[in-house]
């Protein structure tokens, strides 16, 4: 009998990544979840990042966010690396640019794996080297007047 990793949904997929865009329109999270659909996996992991009303004690207003060209590709590369580093069946993520109001979704990722643990840890994974290597800068305006570049 074979071992539970010797079956083909245990292993990661021949291409994983289903979905990876930089956009400058309103995101889905059901886009998302769709594209990291798949009959292997066993566990799905979601990362949804919104626009919150504050940052440091200051109330937010609203914030755009700005990326230099290269931004998708890196997005590309970091996703190549989660995906070879665990049993990833499906990726995907999106993140926005433009003018963002409170509660809008600023980036959606999701990653499916045979089982919940190397989802959850894969997600994480994917959504922090996102956040810290994407040439991706967050301008935040605030309630009291002031302003602030993050990322730049």
């Amino acid at each position: 009998m074979a071992s539970t990793h010797d079956h083909p949904g245990e292993q990661a997929a021949q291409e994983p990544i289903r979905l990876m865009a930089i956009r400058d329109t309103p995101l889905s999270v059901d886009e998302v979840l769709r594209a990291v659909g798949d009959d292997a996996a066993g566990g799905t992991a979601l990362f949804v990042g919104t626009v919150r009303n504050h940052d440091a004690g200051t109330d937010v207003d609203g914030l755009g966010y700005s990326c230099h060209p290269s931004a998708e590709d890196e997005m590309r590369r970091i996703a190549e690396k989660v995906a070879a580093e665990y049993p990833v069946r499906a990726l995907a993520a999106v993140h926005r640019v433009g003018d963002l109001q409170i509660g809008d979704l600023a980036v959606v990722v999701g990653v499916s794996c045979p089982h919940r643990g190397e989802a959850f840890e894969a997600c994480r994974k994917l959504i922090d080297d996102l956040k810290h290597e994407v040439p991706i800068w967050k301008h935040q305006r605030f309630s009291d007047g002031t302003e602030e570049w993050v990322g730049a």
